[in-house]
């Protein structure tokens, strides 16, 4: 039976991204177990991307990843234009409205996520000290007195002195553990893929707030392309689901009031209902839950990866005993207030996310028309107010709350 520190459960960016911090910060041996076979790059891009803030381009830049990442594919933006379909208001967000020693090259970065996997998987293929596990699903948890015990259908059992779920929303962890959570239909479906764009993105992530919910366009590596994600009402992304790409392109483009041009569709259509998750607690006995596992957030602001990759930074440095201004130490992995400090933490972090989310879905839901207009006056107002628009960049750069040292 091998033993192993830490077991994460999930092999994606957030599961990832905690081995190779694990590692970076001590020697505390990690297994990963996901079956989700790792496929390589094609000429057409993925529909699936992450919008990167400096915070997380600092986290795979401390962990020597990030020159892999950026030498495939990726695109830096360095400007936002947010608009109100039914009614005036505007926002614009540039570089000049960033200020200080910490001021980037860039708001962020859309990069796809089998981009962003593929360069974590194989960095941490290369480090000895963590294991994969990939042929067999896990079967089966224990939860012992100083152990986590992990069985496979027929391959070896292995231990663990803390168990990691990092395996997405609907996690097969928090459910074995039967850890609560708290959640709510956002009534909303992301139908996500890929456009071109006439006058291409110019460097810009674009969103646009219709009556039925946001539609963003976020720039890809070819400057005519845009990963789309438009959310909508079920019944809504139900009909376009249902049109040829030719009355597609016509709903967009009139969706975004030609400001890109035609946009035609240049990809399958994916469609994902969109839920807000929260656990109770993000810690249970030997078992800690992190990205999605512990919480799902509405697309909106493009925050959800970022938060998932604070999460996995924060764990890291909470298990190598760096949040105590201890030496590392087994003692940390099973340190019970350590690790309700890091929940406290991270959960603190979510809620506020999942607030903020909820009070702009709910700004733009329609309402009648004074509603309309002092939402109009109100973004006017912000886009001409220098302080609170640098405030509003340096949340959306991660520059806000207690940042882990990794994302600093």
């Amino acid at each position: 039976m091998q033993k192993f520190d830490v077991l994460i459960v999930g092999g994606g960016m957030v599961g990832l991204t905690l081995a190779l911090a694990i590692r970076k910060q001590s020697d505390l041996t990690v297994a990963l177990a996901d079956t989700q076979a790792l496929t390589e790059l094609t000429d057409q891009p993925e529909i699936r991307v992450s919008a990167i803030n400096a915070a997380s381009q600092q986290i795979f830049t401390r962990l020597n990843v990030w020159d892999d990442i950026v030498g495939q594919r990726s695109q830096p933006y360095h400007h936002m234009h947010i608009w109100d379909k039914a009614g005036y208001g505007k926002l614009d967000f540039n570089l000049d409205d960033v200020s200080g020693s910490s001021k980037p090259d860039q708001l962020g970065w859309i990069i796809e996520n089998k981009v962003i996997r593929n360069a974590l998987w194989h960095k941490a293929q290369m480090d000895e000290g963590i294991s994969f596990f990939t042929d067999e699903a896990i079967a089966s948890i224990g939860v012992g007195e100083s152990e986590v015990f992990a069985s496979f259908g027929s391959s070896m059992p292995i231990t663990a002195r803390l168990l990691v779920g990092a395996d997405g929303a609907n996690s097969w962890v928090r459910k074995q553990i039967n850890m609560p959570i708290t959640f709510r239909d956002y009534d909303h479906h992301a139908l996500v893929a890929t456009v071109s764009c006439e006058q291409g993105h110019q460097d810009t992530a674009w969103q646009v707030f219709l009556p039925t919910g946001p539609l963003a366009f976020l720039p890809l590596y070819q400057q005519n392309l845009c990963s789309i994600v438009w959310s909508t009402s079920p019944e809504e992304a139900q009909r376009l689901r249902g049109l040829d790409k030719v009355a597609f392109g016509k709903e967009i483009t009139a969706a975004t009031d030609g400001k890109l041009g035609r946009v035609n569709l240049e990809s399958e259509l994916g469609c994902y209902p969109l839920m807000m998750r929260l656990a109770q607690d993000f810690v249970k006995d030997k078992v800690v839950l992190i990205g999605d596992a512990a919480h799902t957030i509405h697309p909106l602001a493009g925050q959800g990866v970022n938060l998932g990759l604070l999460d996995a930074a924060a764990l890291a440095q909470t298990l190598t005993g760096q949040l105590a201004a201890e030496q590392p130490s087994l003692d940390n992995i099973s340190n019970e207030i350590l690790l309700k400090q890091f929940a406290r933490w991270r959960k603190s972090e979510a809620a506020e996310m999942i607030a903020a989310m909820e009070a702009i879905k709910q700004l733009f839901t329609p309402q009648q028309e004074v509603s309309k207009l002092i939402r109009g006056i109100g973004m006017s107002l912000l886009d001409n107010f220098s302080p609170a628009k640098k405030q509003l960049i340096r949340q959306a750069l991660g520059y806000k709350g207690k940042l882990p040292e990794l994302a600093k």
